[in-house]
């Protein structure tokens, strides 16, 4: 669908498709033309609303032959070294659920209603292979994190964490476990998701070095910070 915005002046272009199977390679090419997805619903947007306006929106990648990881991002990598870490095929538990419940808690709008917003009835296969990070301590499961496997390429779904432990940021600690795997495994880009122009609650997503943006057009180019 293509509108134009009257308040930007922007053509608002909106795309959308559900499918239960696609393969790696297809949806390294989704990813590189703007696409994301939640469970079997896969979407791309160029604007958005955020506190009342209209933004555009900004798909983002790290090139990962360039990242390195900041001072800030190792410091959080050692804060949490006393955690049990696992990466393996999602596996939704009981505990999962208690998790996202608390997890939601931190929102005031546009608060999901279960972990299957973002899944399919079948995370591990469907639409494609997802991996869980798992982060665990004695007493539990602290942190989670969802992501696709592609051909040359992984891309974070969704992540989930205690909010009484705020102090670890294990937002951040399982994205960077996310790109340890992706760097391990000989991937080449990393897709943290969506973010905003201008400020927004999603900026945590542009403080990673080798950041680039897709312009809309099918070009990525260089976020200079």
């Amino acid at each position: 669908m293509n509108r134009e915005c009257g308040q930007c002046g922007e053509t608002l272009s909106i795309d959308t498709f559900y499918t239960d199977k696609i393969t790696t390679a297809q949806l390294g090419i989704l990813l590189a033309d703007g696409w994301r997805h939640f469970g079997t619903h896969f979407f791309r947007y160029n604007l958005g609303i955020y506190e009342d306006e209209i933004r555009r929106v900004l798909p983002l990648r790290i090139r990962l032959c360039d990242f390195k990881f900041s001072k800030s991002q190792r410091r959080v990598l050692r804060r949490n070294s006393d955690l049990n870490i696992r990466i393996q095929p999602i596996e939704i538990t009981e505990e999962t659920h208690d998790l996202f419940d608390r997890h939601k808690l931190r929102f005031k709008r546009g608060v999901p209603n279960t972990i299957y917003d973002f899944l399919s009835p079948d995370p591990a296969n469907e639409p494609t292979k997802v991996l869980e990070v798992s982060v665990r301590r004695d007493d539990g499961l602290l942190a989670a994190s969802f992501f696709d496997v592609g051909k040359t390429s992984v891309s974070s779904i969704y992540g989930i964490f205690d909010p009484t432990e705020q102090a670890r940021s294990l937002g951040i600690f399982t994205m960077l476990k996310e790109i340890e795997y992706a760097l391990e495994t000989g991937k080449e880009y990393y897709y943290p998701g969506y973010a905003y122009e201008g400020e927004s609650f999603y900026d945590y997503k542009k403080r990673f070095s080798a950041l680039e943006q897709f312009d809309w057009n099918g070009n990525w180019i260089s976020m200079q910070k």
